[in-house]
Order: C-alpha cells, then structure tokens, then sequence
C-alpha cells in the first residue's frame, strides 16, 4: 500500500515569492496538490539507477532498430527515416529531456517499465516546480526530493551550446495553438534555456514560418519584421510532422542535414518513443527485471495490455485477459494504428484503491521523481502527486 502525507499549507505563495506565479493561472491550478508520495532514499535510489540503466538499454535498441531497417516495424513514417539517421549518428543533436513511465517501485513492488515519452513528456511544471513548493510552503526540507530537474534541464541546454559552438544562442519554442498545458511546460523549458544562455522566444507552430535555404523564423506583431532562430524546440510529435506535413518534414530534413538549424528534440526519439521498442527490448533483454514482456500478437495465457505504437495520454488502451478478452479499455483516435502486447503489471495503490504511476524524468541523467493518480489506465485526467523522502 503506498503511504500518502498530506500537507496543511497549498504551494501558491511559495510559486509567487519563486517568481512562478504565471503557473497559477485557471489552466494550471489542477497541478496544485495537498498530499505527497512518502519514499525512503533507498527506493528514490532506485528510481535513479532504473531509468539511467533503461536508457542505455534505449540506446542499444534504437542501434538495432536502425542496423536491421525495422523503422516501418515502430510505425515511423520513410519520410522521417533520413532525419532519424542523420541525428542519431551526430552527435550535436542533443536529447534533451524525457520521461520513463514505471510502476512499481515502492514497499518492495519491483520497478517495471511501463514506456519512454522521449519526445514530447509533459509534468514539468509538476515535477520541477510544484512539488518543490509544497515542502517548501509546509517548511519542510525542500532538498528532501529526488528532484533536480529544472537544473539538469539548464545543464543539458549550456552542453546544447559546447556542442553547437557555429549555431547562434538562440531558440524559438513552438506548441500547437489551443493546448495551454503545454504552454505551462514551454514556459519552463524556456526559463531553463534562458538560465543557460539562451535569447529564447515563442511562437504557435501554426504561425513559424519555415524555409528550406534560410532556416526557421518568427515574425513580429509590431513591426511584421522576421527573426531567425538556430534552434527550434517543438513540442509537437514527430509522428504528427511526419504524417500529416510531409513538406514540413522535408523542410526540418534540409535544415538539419545542411547544418542551419538544429531541432529538439531530436527526431531519433521517435526511436524511443515507438512503443514498438518495447517489443525490440524485450527481445535483446529477454527477462531482464525491469522489463515486461512485449510482443506485436497477443500474449498466451497471460493478462496484458494493447497499446498503438504511438498512442498518448493513455488513449486507445486495452487491458486483456488470459483469454484475450478487454477488460477495461480507453477511447481515443489512434485506433487504426498497429499494436503491441506488452505483460500486464498492477500499477501502486493507495487505501482508497487509486493507481499510481511513477515518472522519473531523464536530462542527461535520471533528475527528477513524480507520480500520476488515476485508474487502471493512467489517461489524461490522472492528477499530480508530489512526494518527499523520509
């Protein structure tokens, strides 16, 4: 059972008295929690060396992936496989941050991998920020939290600059129009980029301009001028880009192969984010612990979950039983997308019978701890929860 402490004081003044106070609008007033996850150092510990040794384990798939041409096995489109490639053997394109979904890993339940969000994770404002002022607002030790995401966000932007010496410092983020969590997100991300030196702007994805000799551009409000940016973070799917703007994709293919523009994250994380990998690990690490076993047909004899190769925020789930019959399932609009079996595993509950699916950020490094609240399929109406090592 996962032992839950609740907290007298909300974290709002301190994310006032931090400057943070444009996360306290009406869009981000559900990342606001009373109660915290309570976990030993032993088990943030085990957090830590989880995820940094799952993303080795990535990194050898994704090698495997792109030795044997299995791109169309993860549901990568081919217009996208010549940007894959390119940025995954230069070494310039830095990744810089993701999220590992886990259950487990609390009161002696082994961590399993549940999927990487390598592309496009949210929770940053959750996990860098919030959970941070809510110790700090009830005069806890802040400091008591596997949680130094927002300063590995700022190391891996200054590396982004050792590694780009030719390229200007300066980045234009872009979201989709109509999304204002992931503005809450950019607006974190970009803090961050200015932390490490960065002149850092933003503009809807629908209204950057793109051009394949002269690079990617904002255009101002006031005077109608244009401003060219050398590095562009887009928190818009790949697989989006690659499906439904194939002239885009091969705009972002001409920048980046010429060297004009460099892109984050970078399109080899959808090596990562394909929950095609999962059946890829599974097979260059048969029954290794932190794993659960993934197939492209439905597993025999055990309970397991559907999943589409790039489904988000638990959309499109199927939880099967032995006799491959859905138990619980999640509506959504990738159905027509090709599926993986992946072992089922009962996600942390709390005595009241909520699941809880732990995060655990990686910049560099695994950085940061989390957990979403939800049901047996984590979606998007999971809430946020804090913790605090005791």
């Amino acid at each position: 059972m996962i032992h839950l402490k609740s907290l007298s004081n909300s974290p709002e003044p301190a994310l006032r008295n931090a400057d943070w106070y444009w996360m306290l609008g009406e869009d981000t007033q559900s990342y606001l929690t009373n109660q915290v996850v309570v976990v030993s150092e032993a088990e943030a510990e085990k957090y830590y060396a989880a995820a940094n040794e799952l993303y080795e384990m990535y990194i050898e798939a994704a090698q495997h992936v792109i030795d044997q041409h299995k791109f169309a096995e993860l549901g990568i489109s081919e217009n996208l496989v010549e940007l894959v490639k390119y940025s995954w053997e230069n070494d310039r394109h830095w990744h810089i941050y993701g999220r590992f979904d886990l259950a487990g890993g609390l009161n002696g339940k082994p961590i399993k991998l549940i999927e990487f969000n390598a592309d496009t994770a949210t929770c940053i404002p959750e996990t860098a920020v919030v959970q941070w002022a809510s110790l700090k607002a009830n005069r806890l030790d802040e400091t008591l939290q596997f949680n130094t995401l927002y300063e590995s966000l700022v190391a891996q932007f200054s590396e982004m600059r050792k590694q780009n010496p030719k390229h200007e410092p300066t980045l234009l983020i872009s979201t989709m129009e109509g999304y204002p969590e992931d503005d809450t997100n950019m607006q974190v991300l970009g803090e961050a980029a200015r932390e490490a030196g960065f002149e850092v702007a933003f503009e809807y994805i629908e209204n950057t301009e793109f051009s394949s000799e002269e690079g990617i551009y904002k255009q101002s409000s006031n005077d109608g001028s244009f401003t060219r940016y050398d590095f562009w973070f887009k928190l818009v799917p790949w697989e989006y880009i690659g499906w439904d703007e194939p002239e885009l994709t091969q705009i972002l293919t001409d920048l980046v192969t010429n060297d004009k523009t460099i892109v984050l994250n970078p399109a080899y994380t959808l090596l990562f984010q394909s929950k095609g990998i999962l059946k890829v690990l599974w097979q260059l690490f048969p029954n290794h612990p932190l794993l659960l076993e993934t197939a492209s047909t439905p597993l025999v004899n055990k309970t397991s979950v559907e999943k589409v190769l790039f489904g988000r925020e638990g959309a499109n789930v199927k939880i099967l039983d032995t006799a491959g019959n859905a138990v619980s399932e999640t509506e959504g609009e990738y159905f027509e997308q090709n599926k993986v079996y992946q072992e089922y595993v009962d996600f942390l509950q709390d005595s009241e019978g909520s699941y809880y699916q732990a995060g655990v950020f990686f910049a560099g490094e695994a950085c940061g701890l989390g957990f979403r609240k939800g049901g047996k399929i984590i979606n998007n109406t999971a809430q946020f929860v804090g913790h605090i090592i005791e």
